[in-house]
């Protein structure tokens, strides 16, 4: 149980920082690539509140499902699913792919890839 809510708290912090960014960072670099980066981390988190043990391959899932995400921007599929008027959808889902946008997932889960083994090495 405080593992998860570790990863519950952990979460909330890491969306608050995010919403601070989006709201009052307006950069080249922490709002494009840092925020990014920070995206994964929070599927990663939010993902642990429900499975807090055992399941070290989880920055791998998060990796191909933030890429799959990124290949839907790539096809439109805001268009497609006929959610471009929706504010909300728009956002969470994002229209405009960028392989760059892929490197910065990359990174953030292979960051979360090394605390796994960290975690792993240290039992």
């Amino acid at each position: 149980m405080r593992k998860r809510l570790f990863y519950l708290l952990l979460t909330l912090l890491l969306i608050a920082t995010e919403v601070f960014i989006a709201l009052f960072v307006h950069d080249d670099f922490i709002r494009p690539y840092i925020g990014d980066v920070l995206v994964v981390i929070v599927l990663y988190t939010f993902v642990r509140i429900f499975i807090p043990e055992k399941c070290g391959s989880l920055p791998l899932y998060i990796f191909i499902f933030a890429a799959a995400t990124e290949l839907m921007q790539y096809f439109h599929i805001v268009e497609l699913l006929g959610l471009q008027n929706n504010d909300f959808f728009r956002v969470l889902i994002g229209s405009v792919a960028d392989i760059k946008d892929i490197a910065c997932y990359f990174v953030g889960c292979a960051f979360l890839g090394a605390v796994e083994l960290l975690r792993r090495n240290k039992k």
